[in-house]
């Protein structure tokens, strides 16, 4: 296998999208994906853009997606958040995730940032085993919180 990580294009999208579908899927939450192919041009590739991602290629086929952005900590400055590493399932456990957050690193060191971060669900044992072994500090004192669209609707 002959893995090719860039920084994805426009016309990567489709795949893009359907990658997302697929992480959805695995982790059991297809019915959460309401993100739609115009969303993401919009919000990639739009006037203000708010993600950045890499793909991993094997012979021209799309098989890997790193997607991240730029958050501000208020005590620490400037970080890169990995929101999602997703390798579809054929392609998984043969280093294209490592390739791919390699990448990212890359960005963090290039941007001079304080912090890369991420997160990983509990039950994501493959996951939690992957960034074990990149020695990666496990937060456990930080609860995730979040209000819906609705909810901030109707605030």
């Amino acid at each position: 296998m002959n893995v090719l990580i860039r920084k994805g294009y426009k016309s990567d999208l489709p795949m893009v999208l359907d990658l997302i579908k697929e992480l959805a899927l695995y982790e059991k939450s297809a019915e959460e994906v309401i993100l739609t192919l115009g969303d993401l041009e919009r919000d990639g590739f739009g006037e203000h853009p708010v993600f950045n991602f890499f793909v991993a290629e094997n012979n021209k086929e799309i098989i890997g997606l790193a997607l991240y952005y730029i958050k501000y900590s208020t005590w620490k400055g400037k970080c890169v958040f990995l929101e999602d590493i997703i390798v579809t399932e054929q392609f998984r456990n043969q280093g294209v995730g490592k390739k791919l957050f390699d990448e990212v690193v890359e960005v963090a060191k290039k941007m001079n940032v304080q912090r890369l971060e991420w997160q990983v669900l509990d039950w994501n044992k493959p996951a939690i085993k992957f960034y074990e072994k990149l020695n990666s500090l496990f937060d456990t004192n930080w609860i995730n919180c979040k209000i819906t669209k609705e909810q901030i609707k109707n605030y």
